[in-house]
């Protein structure tokens, strides 16, 4: 028999799944969090459901905020559902379940004024954020805040309506100042590096264009702690939805399946307190670069790395693209030989044991993680994940023959083509301009690296230009696999 999850069955739950120990009416709001989506509710979630169960600052429950219409959908199911989560971890060897409750009320995107209030609410003191690595109005060439994007400026012009996070951030903290209220301390968890930095430049450069002096203001006194965020969650489907029925007997509309591992370390810094987070294995520390940087390079580096030849190839599941020879040991090459060397030394990491773990991590094969979301926003990730590493090679006067066959890679997968001729479906929000750019490459390699606005200088280095030109060639020329085989072979 299946139970439907809310709050008058939780008690009714199959015996196989943890439940919280805290009464959801015990808890008050201390926390808006702007990206309610799977990757958030299988980590800063469980986190604060963990420290929720230890009878532990139930003030600091999670209010979720949505700014885009799409997050009016995830809103109304988990309002079905009374705010709860079931979160599966799922190993080789073993799943289990846990039904979250650290949320106790998620605000809707079409009742900005209802956000407002609570932004303007002393009782909260943290507003988080999961809006992805192409919600923070960067400039994908300069890594730097865009005051001229055009959801920047109308949120300037009419900071009392906001429609962007940033604008309701600025505006809450507006309305603070003013009402003499503690700032909130702003709180990114997003894989970016100095995701607080970032997020603080956004802040301030918005409030600039609105008041300078609150620009000042924010400057003195908000927190941008910085942080290292860790877990692999793939996208919910139909699929994920029958498991848990099937393994759980329990039906949740928007379920969450994660692995086990999940990783946090950030900063101690924060404007008016924080949780115990560090009572539930939250790290905290001075300085978070080192963990970040080894995080974003070698496993969002590694996922970039592994994506596209897996979608060249039509191979759907992420463990899949780790049972093939080839994707397998191009990642190890690519990981081992021009990655890790430039990655800077990590407090008590050893970074080959760190890869050897992401390794067993992306072979998991009960996650269900798809390629295709690996290959999603590849504007946005390759700067940030992928170039990096090239531009540091580049100034050290070391090799780039495979992070310039990465990014080719992804040149030849934005054609729109797999090498079987499977369509691919657009994945980005630049994919028009991405297309035409990679469909000119196929005759000009040069046109794709001309979008310097994602290239930078790594695109007018001579040696980066030959080796990604001899990379795409050699892919149009005989195909991913005998690409792959012979950049492996030490041909390409």
């Amino acid at each position: 028999m299946t139970v439907h999850l809310s709050a008058e069955t939780l008690s009714t739950l199959p015996d196989t799944i943890e439940r919280p120990r805290y009464a959801a009416s015990s808890l008050t709001g201390g926390i808006v969090h702007f990206g309610v989506g799977n990757f958030h509710r299988a980590h800063q979630a469980v986190y604060l459901d963990d420290l929720f169960n230890t009878g532990s600052d139930h003030d600091w429950a999670l209010v979720g905020a949505g700014v885009r219409p799409s997050d009016e959908a995830m809103r109304q199911t988990l309002e079905k559902q009374d705010w709860l989560t079931t979160v599966v971890e799922q190993e080789a060897d073993k799943t289990g379940a846990r039904v979250t409750a650290a949320m106790i009320d998620y605000l809707s995107p079409n009742d900005p004024d209802a956000i407002l209030a609570r932004l303007s609410d002393p009782a909260i003191r943290i507003v988080s954020l999961t809006i992805t690595e192409g919600g923070y109005y960067i400039d994908p060439a300069t890594q730097r805040f865009a005051p001229d994007h055009p959801d920047i400026v109308r949120d300037a012009g009419a900071i009392d309506t906001p429609r962007t996070v940033f604008g309701y951030i600025v505006a809450g903290l507006r309305r603070r100042r003013a009402d003499g209220t503690p700032p909130f301390t702003v709180m990114s968890c997003d894989n970016i590096p100095g995701n607080g930095h970032v997020t603080e430049n956004a802040v301030r450069g918005l409030a600039a264009l609105v008041d300078p002096e609150l620009a000042e203001w924010i400057a003195a006194n908000v927190a941008f702690p910085n942080s290292m965020v860790d877990r692999i969650t793939p996208a919910t489907s139909d699929r994920e939805r029958a498991l848990l029925e099937q393994n759980f007997g329990v039906s949740d509309g928007w379920p969450v399946f994660c692995e086990e591992f999940r990783q946090w370390v950030m900063e101690d810094r924060f404007s008016s307190g924080r949780p115990a987070l560090e009572k539930v294995g939250v790290t905290f520390v001075e300085d978070v670069a080192p963990y970040e940087l080894m995080k974003i390079r070698i496993l969002n580096g590694g996922h970039a790395t592994i994506a596209y030849p897996a979608a060249l190839m039509d191979i759907h599941f992420v463990h899949e693209a780790m049972e093939n020879e080839l994707v397998r040991a191009f990642l190890a090459k690519v990981e081992k030989e021009e990655i890790i060397p430039v990655v800077p030394p990590v407090p008590d990491t050893d970074l080959a044991s760190y890869f050897a773990l992401i390794e067993r991590r992306f072979s998991n094969p009960k996650i269900g993680d798809t390629v295709s979301r690996l290959c999603l926003d590849g504007s946005n990730r390759q700067p940030k994940f992928i170039l990096p590493s090239a531009a540091d090679r580049l100034a050290a006067g070391q090799s780039v023959t495979g992070l310039a066959l990465v990014s080719a890679l992804w040149c030849r997968y934005c054609y729109g083509k797999s090498d079987s001729g499977r369509p691919i479906a657009p994945n980005d929000d630049n994919w028009d301009r991405l297309q035409a750019a990679a469909r000119a490459a196929k005759d000009d390699p040069k046109a794709f690296l001309a979008m310097d606005d994602i290239f930078g200088l790594v695109a007018e280095n001579p040696a980066y230009v030959a080796a990604f030109t001899h990379a795409l060639e050699t892919l149009w020329s005989v195909g991913c696999r005998e690409t792959l085989t012979r950049y492996l072979d030490g041909r390409l």
